[in-house]
């Protein structure tokens, strides 16, 4: 998977650690456990074809989180309008 710019992104986190640098969106969801106005982040990312081409073929989606399991979600965004990949 590659690195999207989602849009609406506020800040883009982990160039100063080594990485590529990550866009993100923070945004408050009405979580289920921690209740409305939960601060929430948000990251676009791009499969590539040959990924695409497996997940039609019934690969998961995994997603790997360094130093722990946070809370998250995960979900299909929207399509993108002609060929806007970010």
């Amino acid at each position: 998977m590659e690195i999207g710019v989602i849009q609406g992104h506020t800040n883009i986190i982990g160039k100063s650690q080594g990485y590529r640098g990550l866009p993100i969106r923070q945004i408050l969801v009405d979580c289920p456990v921690n209740g409305p106005d939960t601060v929430a982040v948000e990251t676009a990312w791009l499969p590539s074809t040959e990924e695409i081409d497996a997940l039609r073929a019934g690969a998961p989606i995994i997603l790997r989180c360094l130093f722990g399991q946070p809370p998250v979600w995960m979900y299909v965004g929207e399509k993108p309008e002609d060929n806007d990949r970010g």
